[in-house]
């Protein structure tokens, strides 16, 4: 299964919960500076798509408005 045939709000959260778990693992001061670099550039990645998925419902949000207003 590719990744555009996934629920977009699943794989949102999904990211969201795995943005938290590498927060916990980078708070817990038990990686070691490579693992804690790695945990980091996965979690900027992971911002990058939520903030994407974020725009895009935004947008979805202006059409449906602007068509509620016709």
């Amino acid at each position: 299964m590719n990744k555009k045939s996934k629920n977009p709000l699943s794989t949102f959260e999904n990211d969201l919960q795995k943005m938290q778990t590498i927060l916990e693992d980078i708070e817990s001061n038990e990686l070691n500076l490579e693992e804690t670099i790695e945990k980091y550039k996965l979690g900027i990645e992971l911002s990058k798509r939520c903030q994407k998925a974020l725009e895009e419902a935004q947008q979805k949000i202006k059409i449906v408005s602007n068509e509620q207003k016709k």
